[in-house]
């Protein structure tokens, strides 16, 4: 899994060096794409994760499914180069798993939840008609809570500071709604849902 979502991840940079690399060679802007996103919009994607990045083996099982819910804010256009928009925002994130073993007349294991609150700054920049693209940085904290059971007593909570690196697109339908993906390391590994823009 994680070599597929590096193929992911190498393959968004390079289209991201290409579109930079043929705006810093010709000094002109993408033109006959039209941005997206821009100064003053404001997006709230709502997804759905596949693949936890929190826990995975042999004895864990998903209970509820990585589901998130993002807000961004476009902040300063033509950030750095011709095009490139600047968006800040919210992250919100919330997986539950489950831990079992038995064995030897005995079973025991634990319940997770996982809360993810975090800051995320992205950078977008318009390579197709209709989609938005970007990639960016989250950094948040990751409280978890747990509880055991089985032979096993007690219960903790705990948490600590989480940061993500994470490229998405989305593709607008109309002038508000769209389709949403993106790849990174916050609660799923991919994340598929829907964006509206207010």
């Amino acid at each position: 899994m994680k070599k597929t979502v590096l193929l992911f991840c190498v393959l968004f940079a390079m289209g991201f060096t290409h579109a930079f690399g043929s705006s810093f060679e010709t000094n002109q802007s993408s033109s006959d794409v039209e941005s997206t996103f821009l100064a003053g919009d404001i997006v709230v994607n709502a997804g759905l994760g596949i693949g936890s990045t929190l826990y995975r083996g042999r004895y864990y099982n998903t209970t509820i499914p990585p589901i998130s819910l993002s807000v961004e804010y476009g902040a300063v256009d033509d950030f750095i180069v011709e095009d490139l928009t600047l968006g800040i925002g919210g992250y919100l994130g919330f997986s539950s798993s489950r831990y079992r073993w038995s064995g030897f007349g005995a079973e025991y294991g634990w319940d997770y939840n996982n809360i993810i609150v975090g800051g995320r700054g992205a950078v977008h920049y318009p390579l197709v008609e209709n989609l938005d693209t970007y990639t960016g940085l989250m950094l948040g904290f990751n409280i978890v809570t747990s509880k055991s059971y089985g032979t096993t007593v007690g219960s903790a909570s705990s948490g600590g500071l989480i940061y993500s690196w994470f490229a998405g697109g989305r593709y607008y339908l109309n002038d508000r709604f769209a389709l949403m993906g993106e790849l990174g390391y916050g609660i799923a590994y991919l994340t598929i849902g829907a964006s509206i823009k207010l």
